[in-house]
């Protein structure tokens, strides 16, 4: 342990410090780091849990990547079919950063009963879709399976439906399905609700059912190897726009592709407003702790006047005095970050475990508010704050070197 550190730490324990005029301000400092600590732990892992969560609903409905006719439009009733006969379909080898490819086709219907109506799309599926997002939006009754040889008439329905039709498990839901002939009646499918799910992202939840892809491609008049788009999942979300082109490049001058980011541009541009916010806290945060560890270290070296003139007057240089204060203020700082980590980490897992705090869902597309914990930004956030510190704080040190060793030792 060197010499400078060891006076550090005679100054943070020495009793007349703990009673002195500077005693409130040293608490408050720490105090400042600790709420800053928290402050930022808490923004910046729930932007990141509710960017997380909403994108894994969208992606959910729709995939991360969706490869359609060129000739179709946005729009889930008018699809151009596209074969399932394509070289990338079922194993696709066109980017390592695809994880799953799966077939859908979607149409436009109303669900009808004797006394209300709703307009929905079906969006068929069929053996190899992926059920995992819907697992954990089931809340009632069981998934429906489209692995036999004969149609399913099963479908999975949102509770904001089912509540608004008085439907439930087991029901019998009327279907029309109307023809672009304005002139033909509309033709009907009598479905089973074999479950209710709730995403929390009412945009979705208010539109689609989830049938058997033979449904749409009867009713459309396909083959039965004629889908509406394959839908891809990606590994790593931040590098879809790369894997979006290479796709693109590669399956031919027919085919589309378009990511969820740029088929929903509106919300992933307001998911982005959340990092501006998180990043404004997060400097305003580290302002205000430093402001507070200035005042603290300027307080002690006016208390500590008399130290630093002996110290000067037994040979020690200005850069070693300086490296004193230093010490002691980035002791106060670690004090600060050890009770911030400590109280923010601990809230965060207890809303993670208990859901203590409700969202808006017609807000925030989630009704509780998301967590993500990683080790990765807590570091981050724990070094930065640190090493910003210390080079605000060899500001007020410099005036350390202004001070003389005679007026010192004669200062009251």
């Amino acid at each position: 342990m060197n010499f400078e550190y060891f006076i550090a730490r005679r100054i943070a324990a020495h009793k007349d410090y703990k009673s002195s005029i500077s005693a409130p301000i040293i608490k408050i400092a720490i105090l400042a780091i600790s709420l800053g600590m928290i402050t930022m732990l808490i923004s910046v892992a729930t932007s990141v849990g509710l960017q997380k969560k909403i994108k894994e609903k969208v992606s959910a409905f729709n995939g991360d990547l969706i490869i359609t006719n060129f000739d179709t439009n946005n729009s889930d009733d008018s699809q151009v079919p596209i074969s399932m006969q394509q070289d990338f379909y079922p194993n696709f080898t066109i980017s390592d950063n695809v994880s799953h490819i799966q077939i859908t086709a979607s149409k436009g219907a109303v669900i009808r009963t004797e006394t209300d109506f709703e307009g929905v799309i079906v969006k068929g599926v069929g053996p190899d879709y992926n059920w995992s997002y819907f697992e954990d939006f089931l809340t009632q009754g069981v998934l429906p399976t489209y692995t036999t040889p004969q149609m399913s008439n099963q479908v999975l329905i949102s509770e904001y439906l089912a509540n608004r039709l008085g439907l439930k498990v087991g029901d019998k839901a009327l279907a029309y399905f109307f023809n672009k002939n304005s002139s033909t009646p509309p033709r009907t499918r009598a479905f089973t609700i074999s479950g209710l799910y709730n995403s929390g992202f009412q945009e979705f939840d208010a539109q689609f059912i989830i049938g058997d892809i033979r449904h749409i491609q009867r009713l459309n008049k396909w083959e039965p190897d004629q889908i509406g788009a394959f839908e891809l999942f990606v590994k790593d979300f931040d590098f879809i726009e790369q894997t979006n082109n290479e796709v693109y490049d590669a399956i031919g001058s027919m085919l589309d592709t378009q990511t969820i980011r740029n088929r929903f541009y509106a919300i992933f541009e307001w998911l982005e407003l959340f990092d501006f916010n998180v990043i404004l806290i997060i400097v305003m945060m580290i302002i205000v702790a430093g402001f507070n560890m200035i005042t603290a270290l300027l307080v002690l070296i006016l208390e500590r006047t008399k130290m630093i003139g002996v110290l000067k007057a037994l040979g020690s240089d200005n850069w070693s005095v300086r490296k004193i204060f230093i010490y002691n203020a980035m002791y106060l700082v670690g004090v600060g970050l050890f009770w911030g980590n400590i109280i923010g980490i601990g809230l965060l897992l207890l809303q993670q475990h208990f859901n203590l705090f409700a969202l808006d869902p017609n807000t925030y597309y989630v009704s509780q508010v998301p967590v993500y914990l990683h080790w990765s930004y807590i570091v981050a956030l724990n070094c930065g704050t640190l090493v910003l510190c210390f080079l605000i704080l060899l500001i007020p040190s410099y005036i350390i070197s202004k001070i003389s060793p005679v007026k010192a030792i004669r200062f009251e």
